[in-house]
């Protein structure tokens, strides 16, 4: 490899670093981690708990083997539609974007109680006698310092 291929590649690889290093970048992988741990967290809770309590109120909640066959046109063996997988799929979905909206509005009523700070107690409100003796001892304050 020539000087000028070496000093090349290694301006490609500090380039790639600074790329790699650069701060959005590192909160998009962390990001992505975060996603994927909370999509097995979501996946589960609609699995293991949402279905199968949906399951026992409706009676059934599996669809994904409902099909129909269709004869073929050219012979041999029916084509087979798989409704049922499609519909199973589109449920799944509902259910887990139902679980996530909860999830997500549950963490902003958290985030939201954590971020109210106490309110600042009102001033009291004066009565005319009271505004008036403060304005004469303000005044008498500032004719002393002059």
């Amino acid at each position: 490899m020539g000087k000028q291929e070496e000093q090349n590649v290694k301006k490609f690889i500090q380039e790639f670093k600074e790329f790699a290093m650069r701060g959005n970048v590192i909160d998009l992988a962390v990001g992505v981690i975060i996603g994927g741990a909370f999509g097995k967290i979501t996946t589960s809770l609609v699995t293991n708990i949402v279905t199968p309590v949906l399951s026992a109120i409706t009676g059934r909640i599996d669809l994904s083997k409902l099909a129909v066959g269709v004869p073929n046109a050219f012979g041999g063996a029916d084509i087979v539609i798989a409704y049922g997988a499609f519909l199973q799929n589109v449920l799944d979905f509902i259910v887990t974007a139902f679980v996530i909206f909860l999830m997500i509005k549950l963490m902003n009523k958290l985030r939201q109680k954590k971020d109210e700070e106490p309110a600042e107690p009102e001033a009291p409100v004066l009565s005319k006698e009271e505004a008036l003796l403060t304005e004469i001892r303000d005044l008498l304050k500032e004719n002393n310092k002059g």
